[in-house]
């Protein structure tokens, strides 16, 4: 779409967007590996992407603070092949394992930024060492993002020796990460990454949180979500790309809402039930989310644009054909009111190969097609409309298609920000994927895909630990306050 928009360091609501968004490919029951990829045909002349022409440089650091009453740790700044990165390892105590954090999108700014992981304090003391880099890009660049955080794994032990400790090789490599962070970090375990990115690291186990675990099916949800807002509007789409978009905008809003963006009117309220529908269905929190002013300015500054995910790409990816809108609130089943809307809406149609195979690495959006063979414990928000619940619910259908759901394991927690977890809630999510991955029984989880349980008024308040501490991306208070105003568990 326009732009995909996000903090760095995600809040429970927002007002502080910024502008945009161990080797295995077998499958279950033993079955053979996967066979690489056939390859691609080469690049183009035409391939040359907007993004190819931007420049970015690293933030280079001097250091960055000590965690407040944790152990005393080496920590390292500096630059590679690009990119800033962080790395820290406890003095004593490293229990040889090596955690990957792959942060959100950072903007579409010159300079590049590390992050920290939300359960660093958990790390450090059970004795990882963890390194984060700020990829070499901004913009919505997954393959940048995997690339780069693959080098910096990589390149950990001589980093370590250059500056004056000698480490050796991690007996195990995790990763994780938020948002578009979590979509590199499930990306990064596919058997299509192992087989084609320049930088291989084979992972042990992943946590994507609140990631956009559906790949491309993040930016049909907004093509869908605009196309549906301009129909109830009365302004509906007769080409693609649209680009008188922004002015039509207003117009929309006005027709759609009493008060933008918190409260629809009668007409607006179809389109809440259609977001309900294409963003996971009914249940705990949606209300909440839509009512949400920094999930509705997210998707709007993420709708309106050519398809190319802002340069990104060079045609476009978006597909709408397969969406089914859900209009009629009144039921729950299909009616006829359903099937006209359906039937006279807009249908986008994705250019041919906008997203294909490369013979350089990876898709320029690498896929998260469900192909993976070790453990994943993903964690997402129910009422998060700017990356969707949704999404967990095509990452667990894909990997059931592969025959890998017996390597995921998927919890809602109940609150309406994006990426707005704990540092509890994440690092219970962590520990309980290396048990797991140390020969431990699989961890427990919520179905996500069954309707009439993820519509129950108590879905979600298993994995929901609303312990606040200093490392939540909310502050303590703030998020006391969003509490006290939310459904409590039955």
């Amino acid at each position: 779409m326009n732009s995909i928009q996000n903090c760095p360091r995600p809040r429970v609501v927002g007002a502080c967007f910024a502008a945009v968004l161990a080797l295995s490919a077998c499958g279950g029951g033993g079955s053979d590996p996967a066979p690489a990829p056939a390859p691609a045909p080469p690049p183009m002349p035409e391939d040359t992407r907007p993004q190819d022409a931007r420049t970015f440089t690293p933030v280079v650091e001097t250091s960055f603070p000590a965690l407040a009453g944790a152990a005393d740790t080496d920590r390292w700044v500096g630059v590679l092949n690009g990119s800033a990165y962080r790395i820290e390892v406890p003095k004593t105590g490293w229990n040889g394992q090596l955690v990957m954090w792959a942060h959100g999108y950072a903007g579409t700014g010159a300079s590049l930024t590390v992050g920290t992981p939300i359960m660093r304090r958990y790390l450090i003391a059970n004795g990882y060492a963890w390194a984060a880099s700020s990829y070499s890009k901004n913009y919505y660049d997954v393959r940048a993002g995997v690339e780069d955080t693959n080098a910096l794994a990589n390149k950990f032990v001589s980093l370590a020796a250059a500056n004056g400790r000698t480490l050796a090789a991690p007996s195990k490599i995790f990763i994780t990460g938020v948002s578009m962070g979590g979509h590199i970090t499930a990306a990064a375990i596919e058997a299509e990454a192992q087989t084609n990115a320049v930088n291989k690291v084979k992972y042990n186990g992943a946590v994507p949180l609140c990631g956009v675990v559906g790949d491309n099916e993040l930016f049909n949800y907004f093509a869908g979500y605009q196309l549906a807002a301009q129909q109830l509007a009365g302004l509906p789409m007769s080409s693609f790309p649209q680009a008188d978009f922004p002015a039509i905008a207003p117009a929309i809003q006005a027709t759609l809402w009493t008060s933008f963006p918190t409260q629809t009117n009668a007409i607006g309220d179809k389109l809440k039930n259609i977001v309900a529908y294409l963003s996971g269905g009914p249940r705990p929190f949606f209300a909440e989310g839509w009512a949400n002013a920094g999930n509705q300015g997210n998707i709007w500054a993420s709708i309106g644009g050519d398809g190319t995910i802002n340069g990104i790409l060079t045609a476009n990816v978006l597909d709408t054909t397969a969406l089914t809108y859900k209009v009629d609130a009144s039921s729950a089943s299909t009616t006829a009111l359903d099937m006209a809307f359906n039937n006279s809406i807009y249908k986008i149609k994705p250019a041919a190969d906008a997203n294909r195979l490369r013979r350089d690495g990876l898709r320029w959006i690498p896929q998260v097609a469900g192909d993976f063979g070790v453990p994943v414990v993903t964690l997402h928000t129910l009422g998060d409309l700017f990356v969707p619940f949704k999404m967990e619910q095509v990452y667990a259908a894909r990997a059931k298609a592969k025959g890998n759901d017996k390597w995921l394991v998927q919890r809602a927690i109940r609150d309406v920000g994006h990426c707005a977890f704990t540092a509890a809630e994440a690092a219970k999510a962590f520990d309980d994927m290396v048990k797991w991955e140390a020969g431990g029984p699989k961890p427990a989880g919520d179905d996500v895909s069954t309707a009439a349980t993820v519509a129950q008024p108590s879905y979600g308040c298993t994995y929901t630990i609303n312990t606040p501490s200093a490392e939540d991306y909310t502050a303590p208070a703030s998020r006391a306050a969003f509490q006290a105003n939310y459904p409590a568990c039955p």
